[in-house]
């Protein structure tokens, strides 16, 4: 399976912004998804993630994680932006983990990412 995400763009800090995650080749239902950031000059790091059975939408303080198997797609909603987050924002698949969902080595597809600017 491969993904991209997209949707991304430059915010004031406060607003919000959902970023779509869409799937080609395989089902999205088949997977864990996880959404990942990289700021500059940063180790990318684990934002939430979604398990591929369950509920179809998780939050996590700010963010909200959902997917809509029928369209092949995941969303990561961000409410309340603050500049530091500012970063490429990925999401990746997943069929097992080996601790808990947020190590990148448990994920393929990758695509390009999509850039999220805030400005204070």
């Amino acid at each position: 399976v491969q993904l991209q995400a997209s949707g991304g763009g430059l915010m004031q800090a406060g607003g919000s912004l959902r970023l779509s995650c869409a799937a080609s080749g395989r089902a999205l239902s088949n997977y864990h998804i996880g959404w990942f950031r990289q700021a500059p000059g940063s180790e990318r790091e684990f934002v939430t993630a979604i398990r591929r059975s369950g509920p179809n939408t998780h939050v996590k303080g700010r963010f909200t994680v959902s997917r809509s198997n029928a369209k092949n797609v995941a969303y990561l909603q961000m409410n309340s932006l603050q500049p530091e987050d500012t970063a490429v924002y990925y999401c990746a698949a997943s069929i097992s983990v080996r601790y808990d969902f947020g190590n990148p080595d448990d994920y393929f597809g990758w695509g390009q990412g999509t850039q999220v600017t805030v400005s204070s």
